[in-house]
């Protein structure tokens, strides 16, 4: 007897320690904050199957239904099952193992296991009533408990971890800033946004590498922590330029990010109805983004998109501001414009005009009005450091495409696949269906599961992405419920006249798509929702 309860118990102590790997995950992908990893269980795990499951079985381990042989072993049954479908699943974004990570996993690991061995070596041996059930009972009722409220155990894990992280966070800032006050010739460019931020640093990181030497932010290290480990490990005494991409969950994000890096250029490419959740309005990241704009020094310049309204109405007094659009009907309030725009299946072809008479005709492989005022907002910045038109002509052709941002491939059966499918938001994913109209030669598909972190307005944007569907496609493949129901409305809103269809995920759309594409269709994939919103 006691060989079988060590088996049993060491395939739950294993099942234990991987439901805290797939909570620290979760917390990772909600950016390590209590209150957003709250929202996220409180929407989609706490009372997800998965943990129903184990309060299911608790109550067939206490109810005394079968012998506790039995139930015990049925434990663990299950617990194999879940174990091999945690190894096996796939993520998208993949748990990330930093030091932070390791941090969290040894603390919520010494007290679930140090609970679990408790109730084991006090109880699970020995074979006598306690009260009213037998030790081993009682053992696996304390393991499944630990597995139900295993997000409890990793809050509590990062509570008692925040002094630690403090104080490390604060020799991480004073090294960054030894490094960026140590380096008197360097400019810092600061971009932010609702959305385009990530792409606009790519395009002008490739534009000023004709005369400069260029650092930035990679991938989408755009919080403090992440802009400190870029100065710390990527940028080197040699480089003149450093662009820093400033992301942002709540007011004075950014503004922390600029009292480290102190940037001289700020551009400010969107201000949209992004991560409401947390800002509650659209004010709210509309101060938020210009926070970069208000920390400019007097001698800077600031760099702001008006195609928003909330970029357009809002003032800046205190740096000089120069304005670009892609809007004809901005023309007039803008100091940069794009006009003349045309989009083929080898790239598009525009015009860069300024209010001081500036000309200058571009060719790049990107699509879509949104990588037209990416590069747009880029161009005035190297104008501004002083590239001449050749340099900027050879940047902008060189521009490669942001890996799942509106890029282009060819298949060698004739599919042409837009990849939109990073971060979707309402004026991208207007734009990019924009883009999916003007293929006339085929078929036009568009796959996606809508937008996120929409807060209030979230059916409502959702909906209007619907009409929009409806009038650039011909068929439209809905992924997933989160979005299911808003969409569909607007779709129908839109009087749509191809064929609508509905599916469970990706993998199932992908099944779905393949036996209907043909030399000459197109397809969009627009947004690809993260794991925590599965």
């Amino acid at each position: 007897m006691t060989a079988y309860l060590i088996v049993i118990y060491s395939i739950c102590g294993i099942y234990m320690l991987l439901n805290f790997k797939h909570d620290i995950h979760m917390l990772q992908q909600n950016s390590y904050r209590i209150p957003r990893y709250w929202r996220y269980l409180l929407k989609s795990d706490i009372s997800s199957p998965w943990r129903l499951v184990d309060v299911a079985m608790i109550f067939i381990v206490l109810s005394r239904l079968l012998a506790f042989q039995m139930s015990i072993f049925l434990v663990a049954l299950l617990a194999v099952y879940k174990i091999v479908a945690i190894l096996r699943k796939k993520f998208k974004k993949p748990l990330v193992y930093t030091k932070r990570v390791w941090r969290i996993f040894t603390v919520t690991g010494c007290i679930g296991a140090g609970l679990f061995l408790w109730a084991v070596f006090a109880l699970g041996f020995k074979q006598e009533a306690w009260g009213y059930y037998m030790g081993p009972t009682l053992t696996m009722s304390i393991l499944l408990l630990m597995t139900i409220f295993s997000w409890f155990i990793v809050i509590l894990a990062v509570i008692f971890l925040m002094p630690i992280e403090k104080m490390i966070n604060r020799k991480y800032w004073k090294e960054a800033d030894t490094i960026l006050k140590g380096m008197k010739d360097l400019k810092v460019i600061g971009i932010t946004g609702s959305y385009g931020k990530t792409s606009t640093k790519h395009y002008l990181e490739r534009i000023l590498s004709e005369k400069y030497d260029v650092a930035i932010t990679p991938g989408s290290y755009n919080t403090t922590m992440g802009v400190i480990r870029t100065v710390r490990e990527v940028l080197k005494p040699y480089n003149n330029i450093f662009i820093c991409e400033m992301g942002a969950k709540q007011k004075g994000d950014i503004k922390e990010i600029c009292n480290l890096v102190h940037p001289e250029i700020g551009i400010v490419t969107a201000v949209g109805p992004m991560h409401l959740e947390t800002f509650k309005t659209i004010e709210n990241v509309q101060s938020t983004k210009f926070e970069l704009i208000d920390s400019l020094p007097s001698n800077g310049l600031g760099v702001v998109n008006i195609d928003f309204e909330k970029s357009r109405e809002r003032e800046v007094k205190n740096v000089k501001c120069e304005k670009y659009t892609t809007q004809q009907k901005l023309y007039a309030e803008a100091d940069f414009w794009a006009e003349d725009i045309k989009y083929s299946q080898s790239g598009t072809t525009f015009m860069v005009k300024s209010s001081d008479g500036f000309s200058l005709e571009l060719s790049t492989r990107l699509l879509g009005d949104c990588n037209v005022s990416n590069i747009l907002g880029a161009v005035v910045v190297a104008r501004a450091l002083g590239l001449n038109p050749d340099e900027i002509r050879r940047g902008v052709m060189a521009i490669e495409p942001v890996e799942h941002r509106l890029s282009m491939k060819h298949t060698p059966g004739g599919v042409t696949i837009l990849d939109d499918a990073f971060n979707s938001n309402p004026d991208g994913s207007r734009m990019a269906l924009d883009v999916l109209k003007e293929f006339k030669n085929g078929k036009r598909i568009v796959v996606t599961p809508g937008m996120i972190e929409l807060g209030s307005r979230q059916f409502e944007l959702n909906e209007k992405f619907g009409e929009y569907i409806a009038r650039s496609c011909d068929i439209a493949i809905i992924v997933g419920h989160h979005n299911r129901e808003a969409i569909t409305k607007g779709i129908a809103k839109g009087d749509f006249q191809g064929k609508l269809y509905e599916v469970d995920s990706f993998n199932e759309a992908q099944k779905l798509v393949n036996p209907m594409l043909q030399s000459g269709d197109t397809i969009l994939y627009e947004n690809d929702l993260p794991d925590s919103f599965k």
